[in-house]
């Protein structure tokens, strides 16, 4: 019996470049054939399971909102342009998606919780959140008269509603609760009191701010106190000390410490 003579080396080149081409058709079209099932009707997104957050839009709202601007079957659905369509609802702060075989879209949702008003050099007024995020929604929605009011330049929210929380506490013990809290371009800090009494913070560091806001209600309440009048006003960014102005009644007010006393 003779042995098979083999196929000179180029014929084999050629019957392999030919398998490898017949290979890749067949994977191009399993490909497209995948693809073009992707987008039959036995896949198309049939429930969409939302939780989470849901105190200021409940599921069927927010579902009735985003479903008609979502496209695609459950495997060609965009999840990242999903999700913008469900975070444009008002309040929705952030979404979560995810695919569920074989017809299910499951949403989690993360609420805007108002923290403050956010007052724009134009007057016009949005919310600013716990992040320190502005956000748009209808204010009306909220008890804003619960909330401070921030005023500052654009990018500030966040390091204002800090510089806020830490206020707000300091301010107590003169009976008239922080209401709005603005910052100049140049970095001035003013906050002004439910009662309408003005307090000039002045600039610095929010921990050179917050020292000065103490030493300033420290000394201040025996003075209130003592004179029986409302503050109007008051000025803390002396050198030392604070202006002070009760209704009827102006004075300068030395405020050192005995740590500065010793320099």
């Amino acid at each position: 019996m003779q042995n098979a003579v083999p196929l000179p080396i180029d014929l084999r080149l050629m019957k392999a470049g030919a398998d490898l081409l017949w290979l890749g058709v067949a994977f191009v079209a399993l490909a497209l054939l995948c693809a073009w099932a992707m987008r039959w009707p036995l896949f198309a997104i049939h429930t969409i399971a939302i939780d989470g957050d849901t105190a200021r839009n409940s599921a069927p709202q927010v579902r009735a909102l985003a479903a008609p601007k979502l496209s695609g079957t459950l495997f060609t659905l965009d999840l990242d342009a999903a999700r913008r369509v469900f975070e444009s609802v008002p309040w929705v702060r952030q979404a979560t998606l995810k695919r569920v075989w074989p017809d299910r879209l499951h949403v989690r949702l993360e609420e805007h919780q108002p923290a403050a008003v956010w007052r724009a050099q134009d007057g016009s007024e949005r919310l600013v959140n716990t992040h320190g995020e502005v956000f748009e929604a209808d204010i009306g929605e909220v008890d804003d008269n619960a909330l401070a009011v921030l005023s500052g330049p654009d990018g500030s929210a966040a390091s204002m509603l800090a510089m806020a929380a830490r206020l707000a506490p300091l301010f107590a013990p003169l009976q008239a609760p922080l209401e709005t809290l603005e910052l100049s371009g140049r970095g001035s800090w003013r906050a002004v009191l439910s009662s309408g009494a003005r307090i000039e913070l002045g600039r610095g560091s929010a921990d050179e701010v917050i020292a000065r806001a103490e030493r300033f209600v420290r000394t201040a309440v025996p003075i209130v106190v003592q004179y029986e009048r409302p503050l109007v006003h008051a000025d803390l960014r002396h050198s030392g000390g604070y202006a002070l102005k009760l209704k009827g009644v102006s004075t300068t007010v030395e405020a050192k410490t005995r740590a500065e006393r010793k320099r």
